[in-house]
């Protein structure tokens, strides 16, 4: 297995949290990195064993994605997919600018065959069941019929290497459950996905479904899958914030929490994006992770093993198997 390149400059509280994640995965999964960063930043790292490669610039997250990409040529966002396109390293990890990272990828790593556009893939944990896969999340504001196919089709892919599931249901998310429901959009492809036999399609699924345990993968346009990632992440943040409030309020408070936590803790766990790491950019000739910009160690530690894993099973392979022209 190649390395995986990290982008130690990229996020909200880099460098520190990406060193400490990269220092927790070589040491616990004997992950192989290269660590990529300011001269001053990954040098040092030399003498701890790390393969380290300096840049000279950074993409910060409030850079242009496009034209940074261009004009910052060596910077450590750039850098990272530079390797993987070199074959030096298996796939890249970044917290910093989204869109810069998706630019980086696509330009220097390329498109797998056949892929007309790739597509972000994150995963929404679902307690006590197993997690849902939406894809796109955020890369493709504006789709075509035939490229939701190709979404379902690296999404099942995606969802089968990562959770062992044999066949993930496949639903297309639309404003109702019945056939002939939703926009144009999702009228044209819903039977472009009935009639594909590579995936395990189920029709129409709504919003409320995303966090149930009725559907693996749900498909959508980036622009829509953007929005629904974003809704539940603030509706997540501000139901834990009023339980917490609620509970510790009144006299008796201190003493509720205190019992409450010991069953409050394992759901939190369960419901911590930060146990997947962040989420996959599929369809691109490389492993590459997009972590939140406010990942914790936990998270970068977590990519990194979700990444090895995904190269251990031949992900790419499966994907180019996968997708239909």
């Amino acid at each position: 297995m190649l390395p995986l390149a990290i982008d130690v400059m990229g996020g909200d509280n880099a460098p520190g949290v990406i060193i400490d994640g990269a220092r927790q995965a070589r040491s616990e999964l004997g992950a192989e990195l290269i660590l990529v960063g300011l001269p001053e930043v990954v040098n040092p790292l030399a003498d701890e064993g790390f393969e380290v490669l300096a840049a000279s610039e950074v993409i910060e997250m409030h850079d242009d994605a496009a034209s940074s990409v261009r004009n910052k040529r060596d910077s450590s966002l750039v850098r990272c997919a530079e390797l993987v396109r070199e074959h030096r390293a298996s796939g890249m990890i970044s917290a910093g600018n989204t869109g810069a990272a998706m630019a980086s990828a696509l330009l220097k790593m390329g498109r797998l065959p056949k892929v007309a556009r790739p597509a972000i893939a994150t995963t929404i944990p679902v307690p006590g069941a197993t997690p849902t896969v939406v894809i796109d999340s955020g890369a493709n504001s504006e789709v075509m019929a035939p490229w939701l196919v190709q979404f379902a089709e690296m999404g099942s892919v995606y969802s089968s290497e990562l959770f062992s599931i044999p066949a993930p249901r496949v639903g297309i998310l639309s404003i109702g459950e019945e056939r002939g429901k939703g926009n144009e959009l999702v009228k044209e492809a819903f039977p472009l996905l009935e009639d594909c036999d590579r995936i395990n399609f189920v029709g129409n699924v709504e919003g409320r479904d995303v966090m149930s345990s009725s559907v693996d993968v749900v498909v959508c346009d980036g622009f829509t899958g953007n929005v629904v990632l974003k809704t539940l992440e603030g509706a997540m943040r501000t139901l834990a914030k009023v339980i917490f409030d609620r509970l510790s309020s009144g006299e008796d408070g201190p003493e509720v929490v205190r019992l409450a936590l010991p069953k409050l803790l394992p759901l939190m766990d369960e419901l911590d994006p930060d146990s997947y790491g962040g989420a996959m950019l599929l369809g691109v000739k490389g492993i590459c992770v997009i972590s939140h910009g406010s990942s914790s160690p936990k998270a970068i530690f977590n990519a990194i093993a979700t990444s090895m894993r995904l190269v251990d099973h031949g992900l790419l392979d499966k994907l180019v198997s996968a997708v239909s022209a």
